[in-house]
């Protein structure tokens, strides 16, 4: 269903801060899929919510459910080269002199297709300063007895080659209100520690750090934003972070394809109050933080190619 709200002035029609809401239901899941950014707003199996996502009439913060593209987490100075040329992009985190999380999230994006249990959004993003290139995506959403399900592809409609990276800015939850006493499993092998503005300066096995969950085991106060890589995968090519919490068994899991290499973990400590570790994001990424820069699982789309990439989270049921 495409829902709008009615402002109580004169009955004009207003729409929320996120745009056009697109829902969408299988049995007992719903989720909501906003036109801002096509982002994951809401998604809850019966009662249970699980993602932390934000009110119909919010904002999005903390990146909440968002998209990344054309390239995820930051890009240090915004400036990057190309194939020889010198781009600048602009540094919307500019307390780190940074460029964030892509060019995407704040766009307007239309919808292609909406089904009862699924909807399929597109945006082509043109080219601008700092990004010269020209791209076509679209983002299917699906739920299904597995679950919630998010294909994305993109398509290179432009003459020229270009630099591409995607990820995607869930934040999975459970009932608890924090995720301190919850148990992780993160099956990555490596992690990046970085300076001060979040940027990797190199990449180290987790094993004697506080960031190996290889072995499910409870967050704690353990503070974690950091970048994952060196991941086990199942016989299927895909790898999966769980959640569960150990008084309940209740679990919720976050799934990802081999296209995607490399996962973030972000527990929130510098969010705002209502929303610090009261969930914990999950963010499976197509390259590296600064991949622009350092080249570290890049991609290079040459005119007319085509990239995917699927993950999903799971109803707890299979998880």
């Amino acid at each position: 269903m495409h829902t709008l709200s009615t402002s109580g002035t004169n009955g004009a029609v207003q729409l929320p801060p996120s745009g056009a809401q697109f829902e969408i239901s299988s049995g007992d899941q719903r989720a909501t899929i906003v036109e801002l950014g096509a982002a994951l707003r809401t998604y809850s199996v019966g009662s249970r919510d699980r993602v932390d996502g934000y009110a119909r009439d919010e904002m999005c913060s903390g990146s909440r459910g968002q998209v990344l593209v054309p390239w995820p987490n930051r890009i240090a100075e915004g400036s990057y080269e190309f194939r020889g040329e010198r781009h600048q992009l602009a540094l919307n985190e500019p307390a780190t002199r940074n460029a964030i999380h892509g060019l995407v999230r704040w766009a307007t994006w239309t919808v292609a297709a909406h089904a009862g249990d699924r909807v399929t959004m597109r945006y082509s993003l043109l080219p601008q300063p700092g990004y010269p290139f020209f791209i076509g995506l679209e983002i299917e959403y699906a739920l299904g007895d597995d679950g919630l399900r998010a294909r994305s592809t993109a398509t290179n409609v432009g003459p020229d080659a270009c630099p591409y990276g995607a990820g995607f800015h869930p934040y999975l939850r459970l009932d608890p209100e924090r995720i301190d006493g919850l148990e992780l499993q993160c099956p990555a092998a490596a992690y990046f520690p970085s300076d001060e503005r979040k940027i990797p300066i190199g990449c180290e096995p987790v094993t004697g750090s506080p960031f190996d969950f290889r072995e499910p085991r409870a967050i704690g106060t353990t503070q974690i934003d950091h970048a994952f890589t060196e991941i086990e995968r199942g016989r299927d090519g895909n790898a999966t972070v769980r959640l569960r919490d150990p008084a309940t068994g209740d679990t919720v899991a976050l799934w990802f394809d081999a296209n995607y290499e490399y996962l973030m973990l972000f527990t929130g400590d510098s969010l705002p109050d209502t929303h610090r570790r009261r969930g914990l994001a999950v963010e499976p990424m197509t390259c590296a933080p600064n991949a622009f820069r350092t080249g570290a699982g890049l991609q290079v789309l040459e005119p007319g190619q085509t990239v995917s990439a699927t993950w999903g989270i799971s109803t707890g049921i299979r998880a």
